[in-house]
């Protein structure tokens, strides 16, 4: 039925955040859903991402067939992995100089990029094989490994969704249960775990196959709207006592400053129940879509992975602002707008640079406006 720019708003909205909660001590990054809610950015990118790529792939599959979609997802991939290699070394490359020319070696430390200088060939070819990653660049592998295994699940969801979608949640339980999770290196496992965190990004998918039309009479009842409602409300009263220090004795059970790694349950109900209420605040054909004040961040949305990467370098910028020359709120504020509006821009050149690979040149070329030899 055409493009959601829910799903546009929503993912723009998760890429400011994603930049605005990777800036240590920044008063504005109180204003995320990190803050007041057991879920956060990274879910709704996960599940928007997960969405996109059966929109767009099922129908390359259905027309062209399942050989040319999964070549098609390959080179996703492809490219996926290439601007996360780019982003690796200018992050890397700017840390280092930052550490080195300004006399803060801690941040080698602080952001995990000391084993690029111990042990530089080992630590860099985890790198490439996505072992080994700096701090704030686990997104972006994690994206690459689902997008690499979603061809054979995106054929069963096109067959049978709900068998894939069930598939899913097993998978889910039984790494939660046996703790499975990828090796990082030097040491441990993934912070974003590809085994749980497939669940979202397979729901999004099931939802974009048909599931969010099944669901719609749930979706609707008055019934799980005020269950919706409540455990948002019950989500806020935990996550800001977390946050403020506040011990409670649901602390220990709604752990909600540790337990993404692994995706906890209560995470995946927290997103779905403020899908639930999106979607009857926020209908598909609301004006405030086309608005201008939402232009921005649909266009950042549609630009994601661009505006992703460039966030992530931006937040290390900001961070070094911050540290290096001032941490008043008014140098957050500034930070944080300045981060904000460099990523819209570069968001709409790329959406203006697209548009000029599909014109076609109106005037034909004669001999009076060929161009000249050597131009």
């Amino acid at each position: 039925m055409g493009r959601d720019l829910r799903l546009d708003l929503f993912r723009g909205l998760a890429n400011w955040a994603i930049f605005l909660d990777h800036i240590p001590n920044n008063a504005v990054a109180w204003v995320t859903t990190r803050n007041y809610g057991f879920s956060d950015a990274a879910d709704v990118f996960v599940f928007i991402s997960g969405y996109t790529a059966a929109f767009v792939y099922a129908r390359r599959m259905a027309a062209q067939g399942y050989l040319a979609g999964t070549a098609l997802l390959i080179r996703r991939v492809w490219q996926l992995y290439v601007a996360h290699v780019l982003l690796f070394v200018f992050y890397a490359a700017a840390i280092g100089y930052v550490a080195q020319d300004y006399g803060h070696s801690h941040l080698l430390d602080e952001f995990n990029v000391a084993g690029l200088i111990e042990r530089p060939v080992a630590t860099l070819t985890h790198g490439l094989l996505l072992q080994f990653k700096p701090l704030n660049l686990d997104v972006l592998p994690l994206y690459i490994v689902l997008m690499a295994g979603f061809a054979p699940l995106l054929m069963l969801m096109m067959w049978a969704p709900n068998t894939a979608l069930a598939a899913a949640t097993v998978v889910y339980l039984l790494a939660r249960h046996f703790g499975w999770n990828f090796p990082a290196y030097p040491a441990g496992g993934w912070y974003f775990n590809p085994f749980t965190w497939q669940l979202p990004f397979t729901m999004g998918a099931w939802a974009a196959l048909g599931g969010a039309a099944r669901a719609q009479a749930l979706a609707r009842s008055r019934i799980v709207l005020i269950a919706s409602v409540a455990f948002v409300v019950f989500a806020f009263v935990v996550t800001v006592g977390a946050r403020l220090g506040l011990s409670t004795s649901l602390s220990p059970v709604f752990d909600v400053l540790s337990e993404k790694t692994n995706l906890a349950p209560y995470r995946i109900l927290h997103f779905l129940a403020l899908a639930v209420i999106v979607v009857r605040v926020v209908p598909r054909d609301w004006n405030g879509l086309r608005s201008r004040l939402a232009r921005p961040i649909i266009v950042c949305g549609q630009r994601s992975l661009e505006v992703f990467c460039i966030g992530i370098f931006l937040s290390f910028v900001g961070h070094f602002i911050l540290e290096m020359y001032s941490d008043r709120l008014l140098t957050q504020i500034g930070v944080s707008v300045g981060g904000l509006l460099l990523m819209t821009a570069v968001a709409l050149y790329r959406t203006w640079s697209r548009t000029l690979d599909v014109r076609s040149p109106k005037a034909p070329v004669t001999r009076g406006n060929q161009p000249k030899k050597g131009e």
